[in-house]
């Protein structure tokens, strides 16, 4: 018998989960595939598309700093061990599709959930681990699919804000669904006091509604986190909404107003965003966001020798 993802749901949480920011109990911390040697064999068989690796502001450095770099051959306990010293976040993207063990798990949990949440139907899931170093920052952004961050190992301290005005604009969401780059907001220190914070450990999951910007400061220890993200018909339509509203000012010209879901104007929309993704200057918009700017080099200042950008 498989073990309970949530051994300890109560009825509360039925009503919190995506509805308002809130931090439930878990147990995948126990699980082995999550693991220091479990990690270290999953990072060896990571491809670049499957991983972003961040070298990002630490501690109490000011400024803003997220460049994005390559593993580059470096091995994974090195890998870790490089993060554990240094100012690191490594994102392993959709690891279902590098190891079906972690999709299986990822199903597990999101049925276990949506029975515990009547009327969740969630679709499209995905799974990342985030392996990031003590002081590591995450800078305010936000994502389009609904979203959970899932405390693994080590402490951090995350601020979650409202999806509203001024914290969250809705060109904001245009921006991040055309340039694939979920930092493309507006931060300014005042937004604190309409935070809620939470103390981030082991076994806690955070939840919160879908699009509330949020931002994150490890506590001086190696923090091992999971991501999962969900899409449901209601935000996937969204989405295309964003795209399509993205195109139309940057391609045509156009100021859209219109917010509706459903209708024609919204299926004019939709063919209109498939029709950029299909197209090659989608794939080079984002990629231009997301230059390469160093790789891994144990040898080098800090373990990182500076390349010229390229992209993935």
């Amino acid at each position: 018998m498989t073990a309970a993802v949530f051994p300890a749901w109560r009825p509360e949480f039925t009503e919190q989960w995506g509805r308002r920011p809130a931090c439930l109990p878990h147990a995948l911390h126990e699980n082995p595939l999550f693991s220091r040697e479990a990690l270290i064999d999953l990072i060896g068989r990571c491809p670049p598309a499957h991983y972003a690796l961040v070298n990002t502001t630490r501690g109490s450095a000011q400024g803003r700093r997220w460049r994005e770099g390559a593993i580059a051959g470096v091995a994974g306990a090195r890998v870790i061990a490089m993060i554990g010293d240094g100012s690191l976040w490594l994102n392993l993207r959709d690891v279902g599709r590098v190891d079906g063990r972690y999709e299986t798990l990822l199903q597990t949990a999101y049925r276990e959930l949506m029975g515990h949440v009547p009327g969740f139907e969630a679709r499209d899931l995905k799974m990342g681990i985030l392996i990031s170093s003590p002081g590591a920052r995450v800078h305010y952004h936000c994502d389009l699919p609904g979203q959970a961050l899932w405390q693994i190992a080590g402490r951090k301290r995350v601020f979650v804000y409202p999806a509203e005005p001024p914290y969250l604009r809705p060109q904001a969401l245009e921006n991040i669904a055309y340039s694939g780059f979920e930092f493309k907001l507006e931060y300014r220190p005042e937004f604190d006091a309409a935070a809620r914070v939470f103390e981030l450990e082991p076994g806690g999951v955070l939840t919160w509604p879908l699009n509330a910007p949020h931002r994150i400061e490890n506590h001086d220890e190696l923090n091992i986190s999971v991501t999962t993200e969900h899409w449901t018909e209601a935000n996937r339509r969204a989405q295309r909404l964003h795209m399509a509203h993205a195109v139309m000012r940057h391609h045509l010209g156009l100021a859209p107003r219109s917010q509706a879901l459903e209708g024609a104007a919204y299926w004019a929309k939709s063919l209109l965003q498939a029709a950029w993704r299909r197209s090659p200057w989608a794939e080079r918009t984002q990629k231009a966001h997301r230059p390469i700017e160093f790789r891994l080099s144990p040898d080098a200042p800090e373990g990182m020798l500076d390349t010229a950008p390229e992209s993935r």
